[in-house]
């Protein structure tokens, strides 16, 4: 699942490439927006808000995205072969000189600019926002303390809390708290859970590479995430692996049960 640090690096590798140019090609190959041809228009911006993303037009629309689990948008030059299969791509914009192109893109929708907040106005402040505050900080915590008696594990993960945050960084955050993720979130220090969320997606903003060790080597960046049978990094303890949450929302969380005490499905 894309988390929002690998969002925010596409939409600035969009911003960068076609920013100021005009479409030559813009096909959006759903079957909602099939009528929509984005060709003339010229890109006004990229913006990134949690998960969610938004291509700005100078006519005053934007077209949005949403990578859910397997999304991706890719730059290339016009004529160069794609990557992946062109089955798979939803939204083609081409200019005189690079083309994006949205592969497997989820809850795509062409709307005036001024609406954007109709998508993502119930989600919790953007992690990786650039004017980020103490004001956006204080809210987050504030929703986070709201969940008192949820799983922190599962409250990572509402973006209606904070926006940004994936499997990856929810497993890697309760393991650098040493909190189980079935710690209740009112045993936890709201203001740290959310000053170190920050933190983890902002050091791999700038880079395809997501560290939660400070290591870049294959094998060494994570703490626990998808660790599973290893030796904890810092105890030599197995890593466990198990399913939280209910129904569609249960994902794959990944403990030491020496480094993380607390409550554990296993005992």
């Amino acid at each position: 699942m894309p988390e929002g640090d690998v969002v925010y690096l596409a939409g600035k590798k969009l911003r960068d490439a076609l920013t100021g140019e005009r479409l030559i090609r813009g096909e959006l190959r759903h079957p909602r927006l099939i009528e929509h041809n984005l060709a003339g228009r010229t890109v006004a911006g990229v913006r990134s808000v949690g998960k969610h993303l938004f291509t700005r037009f100078d006519d005053g629309h934007s077209l949005h995205t949403h990578f859910r689990m397997d999304g991706a948008w890719h730059l290339y030059r016009p004529g160069q072969r794609w990557r992946r299969p062109h089955h798979q791509a939803r939204a083609v914009l081409t200019t005189q000189d690079r083309e994006a192109v949205g592969f497997c893109l989820h809850d795509m929708a062409v709307l005036a600019t001024r609406d954007e907040h109709r998508l993502v106005g119930h989600l919790g402040p953007d992690l990786l926002k650039p004017d980020w505050n103490s004001d956006d900080a204080a809210h987050a915590a504030r929703r986070l303390s709201e969940r008192a008696d949820a799983e922190i594990g599962i409250a990572l993960l509402d973006q209606r809390i904070m926006a940004g945050i994936g499997n990856l960084y929810r497993t890697e955050i309760c393991f650098l708290l040493g909190a189980s993720p079935w710690t209740p979130v009112r045993e936890v220090d709201a203001d740290a859970v959310v000053m170190l969320a920050r933190q983890l997606l902002l050091a791999n903003a700038d880079r395809p590479q997501q560290s939660t060790t400070g290591e870049l080597a294959r094998g060494r960046q994570h703490w626990v995430f998808e660790r599973t049978g290893k030796p904890c990094r810092r105890c030599a303890t197995k890593v466990i692996s198990t399913l939280q949450g209910d129904d569609i929302y249960a994902r794959y969380t990944y403990y030491c049960p020496r480094c993380q005490p607390g409550p554990h499905p296993l005992g």
